[in-house]
């Protein structure tokens, strides 16, 4: 693959790496210098991931319902990624949408409407990491009336990306997915 085809974060890693190993930590005044240029290289290896590969929603049904201001999530014991429900949370409010998590089955009675998901996680051991993980690689929302009726419904799954877009923030992978599912629109 040509050098630009890669993305520029990627690009100015893979360039801080190279220059990197070529100077194998022997400066003539000083090893600090090398030392910098690894530093850099992890920084930009940081970048490189967080921009990884943008998230993309897929597979939405949108019903055209007026646009819903406020909802409840329904929390799912089965996704435990600490960071999944306040992401959507965050992506809901830029929507104009504000929300409360409740466990299933409870506040039925207090919400017209609600979201509800399914994740899967994957686990492993990002670059420059030494411990493993927890990834957002697949999730799908939908949002239904308090009688169930479907209103909207949206997902994400993890394309791979010389394996970087799995370490993207889920903030990132979720966001597009929260739009479609308020707007009807996969960007």
């Amino acid at each position: 693959m040509a050098m630009r085809a890669l993305p520029r974060p990627m690009r100015a890693a893979l360039l801080a790496t190279t220059a990197a190993m070529a100077l194998s930590g022997c400066g003539v005044l000083s090893p600090l210098p090398a030392w910098e240029l690894v530093k850099a290289t992890g920084t930009a290896t940081s970048t490189a991931l967080a921009t990884a590969a943008p998230a993309k929603a897929s597979n939405t049904v949108h019903h055209g319902d007026a646009p819903v201001k406020t909802l409840c999530i329904e929390y799912n014991r089965n996704a435990p990624l600490e960071d999944l429900v306040p992401a959507m949370q965050a992506e809901l409010r830029g929507q104009g949408v504000e929300s409360r998590v409740f466990e299933p089955g409870t506040g039925l009675q207090q919400c017209g409407v609600w979201l509800r998901y399914v994740a899967t996680i994957e686990w492993g051991v990002p670059p420059m990491a030494s411990g493993y993980r927890a990834n957002l690689s697949a999730a799908s929302l939908s949002l239904h009336r308090s009688d169930g009726t479907l209103l909207a419904s949206s997902s994400y799954q993890a394309e791979e990306n010389f394996g970087l877009a799995r370490w993207a923030g889920t903030r990132n992978k979720i966001a597009p997915v929260v739009k479609a599912l308020i707007t009807g629109f996969e960007s």
